[in-house]
């Protein structure tokens, strides 16, 4: 009789357990048939299609710039390290291949160590429930949310392989910096690509999926060692690293990239111009569908404009003098955090370094830069900012502790104070054969102001407008040895399209009687201004469009031969091409070709090359003895340390200089390539009396030609037929003079004297 009691005490003991559970059990299986039915298709998962961010290359395949809501490099599974692997499962899923999508015991460690440490939850979401939750379920904390994801997993499980889901996990999951996917966070973190991270390295990596702000290298070093640590460890506990690699591993400092758009080539004006070209094209799917777009541009060539153009605008800073410290902060405590949070605002641009002052006197100044590396400037790197150094200094323009502050470091390596330019350039270049655009910088620092002055900006043009009037004389039976007055003039109100005018050279003087080709080299105002008299505004007008430029943006009045009309450095390009070409006018072009992810070609340029003579604009006559012509300007004009400094003789081009020191130009070219130099203000003001196209704008294109024509032979243009030789001096045969004879032009200011000695030169 006890033992039958003790049995029914073990029946109703049992009923009392089995019963709920058998209950949960059906209620569970209830839910499941219920709500599997439901669940989403995961057609998304079976043919998956990453959004992949459009990409900008140079013509050499080097990266320029991306655009897309999402910056990912899709890998295959086989392509992706075995360390990254590893790191991965240590991390976020080491029972992956064991478990069918729902990791049992992961739960029940999870739910024991939350009963246990309720103040550290712990999750138990498996890498096939993380590609669920990615691609179907909001991110919200729920029990119901966390039902679905796990049914979604069995259900992914089901369908596809677990290299596969692995495989989309790795390109799915979002790592911080845009970078989904984590071959594209090693290269935004690390600037390589996956193959070649390191075992600290993909352990950095691994840490991401959990928190991507809080393990984010960039924002959060410390919380970012400290988790990369915590995952080196277990991948040895796991046997992924021996004792010695996992040693190694902890020690590896890690070079993190701190600026996220650092690319190969510095060309974020083309990336720009190449985005818009592109979304104009293919609308919104420009951000997602994987589109690569290749440029024209030349890495050497990009580089060189890049670095000269930057190297004259903080030339031109020095030769006008320090204006002070961008910003003051008052500095408390001098706490590393609070030193931060002063430059937190204020990037820096490129290499010149934001600093905030933390000691400074007339020999030494000690700064603070963004991540703690300390600054101290001495001896030649003050003498910048020398008179902002002493007590006599206007307190907005003293540099004293808490004061922003500039630092460049020399080709010694010594650092130096220097300023943020005001003063704006830009610089574009390209082959005359083709259009093609090997290098285009439109402004000092994108990333301070996008504005494209290449494309954008509309300037007057100076002197460097006058071979096209130049050119439109010779149409009109001038020739380069027709003499014409350097002498005062004084111009009608209606003639100018404003009031009474009375222009004058640059330098004030005035040398008389002067052939065309020596008035070009010394670009006298006064001949260019007789010489468009001559042939009237109306025939220039029409004429000058024939090289690109907007006729009505050149009004025809006397103005327009000193280059009073509106360009900009993208027309001037091609104009000046067409003399580099010989006669023809090529459209610049900055696209070859646009391709899908996978290569197929979807847009490619056809451009008008050189010899088309359906593109003849100009006489290849015309074209020869203006080169000869601005020949000239390159080796005795006013771009004659063009010559020098090069040591060429096929280079020719004309300096710019507008009313006021407002603009300065220059635009010059060899037989292969053209290229433009301009810099000024946005808002025009003046740039100072010495500021001319032959001081602050040539020495951008002098240090672009020095580079791009390296290991370029020497090409001088050949004459053209229907020329000839008189004298040293070139003529259409059909304006050739005769013996002895000289063609005069604008030899009298219009009084009796004048008339007297017009005569006297004539005969």
């Amino acid at each position: 009789m006890a033992l039958i009691g003790s049995r029914k005490w073990l029946a109703a003991i049992a009923a009392i357990c089995i019963g709920p559970l058998a209950v949960g059990i059906l209620i569970v299986v209830f839910a499941v048939a219920w709500a599997y039915p439901g669940l989403p298709s995961i057609y998304a998962l079976t043919d998956y299609q990453p959004k992949i961010p459009l990409r900008v290359f140079s013509a050499e395949g080097l990266l320029l710039g991306e655009f897309g809501e999402e910056r990912r490099n899709v890998v295959r599974f086989a392509d992706v390290p075995v360390l990254m692997k590893q790191a991965i499962l240590a991390a976020e899923d080491d029972r992956f291949y064991q478990h069918g999508g729902v990791d049992i015991l992961g739960v029940l460690r999870a739910a024991l160590s939350n009963i246990t440490s309720p103040g550290r939850q712990q999750g138990a979401s498996t890498i096939t429930m993380q590609v669920a939750r990615n691609f179907f379920i909001s991110s919200e904390k729920t029990y119901t949310r966390k039902f679905y994801e796990a049914l979604l997993a069995l259900k992914i499980e089901s369908t596809l392989s677990k290299d596969k889901i692995f495989e989309i996990y790795i390109n799915q999951i979002f790592l911080g910096q845009r970078a989904y996917g984590f071959a594209s966070a090693a290269q935004i973190y690390f600037g390589k690509p996956l193959k070649q991270i390191s075992a600290a390295e993909a352990a950095m990596l691994a840490g991401l999926p959990k928190a991507p702000s809080a393990f984010n290298p960039v924002v959060n070093p410390r919380r970012a060692r400290t988790r990369q640590v915590y995952i080196l460890d277990r991948m040895k506990s796991l046997g992924f690293l021996t004792s010695e690699q996992h040693a190694a591993a902890t020690k590896e400092p890690l070079n993190v990239k701190r600026e996220v758009n650092d690319f190969p080539v510095k060309a974020d004006f083309v990336a720009e111009m190449a985005r818009q070209l592109a979304l104009e094209r293919f609308g919104d799917e420009t951000y997602t569908r994987g589109l690569r777009v290749y440029t024209t541009i030349r890495k050497v060539d990009q580089e060189a404009a890049h670095a000269g153009l930057r190297r004259a605008v903080l030339d031109y800073e020095r030769r006008h003098g320090y204006r002070g410290p961008e910003a003051f902060v008052e500095l408390k405590s001098g706490s590393e955090d609070e030193l931060e949070d002063a430059l937190q605002d204020i990037n820096d641009s490129e290499d010149l370094i934001a600093a905030v002052v933390l000691e400074a006197s007339p020999k030494l100044v000690r700064a603070y830069r963004r991540g703690g590396e300390p600054l101290q400037i001495s001896g030649d790197g003050l003498k910048f900012a020398a008179n902002a150094l002493t007590d006599k200094a206007p307190p907005n323009r003293r540099i004293r502790r808490g004061a922003v502050i500039r630092a460049t470091q020399d080709e010694k390596g010594a650092w130096q104070i220097i300023q943020m330019p005001e003063i704006e350039a830009a610089f574009v270049s390209m082959s005359p054969e083709d259009g093609a655009v090997r290098a285009l910088v439109g402004g000092f620092d994108f990333n301070v102001n996008k504005f494209n002055h290449v494309t954008q900006a509309w300037r007057q043009p100076g002197s460097s407008f006058k071979p096209f009037i130049y050119s439109a004389s010779l149409e009109r039976g001038l020739t380069p040895s027709t003499l014409i007055n350097d002498a005062p003039i004084y111009i009608d109100p209606a003639l100018t399209g404003g009031q009474l005018w009375e222009p004058k050279n640059y330098d004030g003087k005035f040398e008389g009687p002067m052939r065309m080709r020596a008035a070009l080299a010394k670009s006298k105002n006064l001949v260019s201004i007789r010489i468009l008299q001559q042939i009237t505004p109306q025939f220039a007008q029409e004429y000058v469009s024939r090289f690109g430029f907007d006729a009505e943006k050149h009004p025809p009045y006397l103005t327009m031969a000193l280059g009073a009309g509106s360009v900009t450095p993208w027309q001037m390009v091609g104009a000046y091409a067409v003399f580099s070409n010989g006669g023809y006018r090529v459209n610049p072009h900055i696209i070859s070709r646009i391709t899908d992810d996978t290569g197929k070609v979807l847009a490619e340029a056809k451009p008008v090359r050189a010899g088309d003579e359906s593109t003849r604009v100009i006489d290849a006559r015309n074209a020869f003895i203006m080169t000869s012509m601005m020949n000239d300007v390159t080796r005795f004009g006013t771009a004659a340390r063009a010559g020098a400094m090069l040591k060429r003789a096929d280079l020719a081009g004309k300096t710019g200089t507008t009313n006021d020191h407002v603009d300065a130009w220059f635009a010059g070219f060899q037989s292969s390539m053209v290229g433009i130099a301009w810099i000024g203000f946005d808002q025009p003001k003046k740039m100072g009396s010495q500021e001319t196209g032959g001081v602050a704008a040539l020495p951008i294109w002098i240090a672009y030609m020095q580079r791009a024509l390296k290991g370029v032979p020497e090409s001088m243009p050949r004459p053209p037929e229907g020329l000839i030789n008189v004298g040293g001096e070139w003529y259409y045969s059909e304006f050739a003079p005769g013996e002895g004879s000289v063609q005069s032009l604008g030899l009298s200011d219009g009084t009796p004297e004048g008339e007297k000695k017009a005569d006297e030169i004539r005969n």
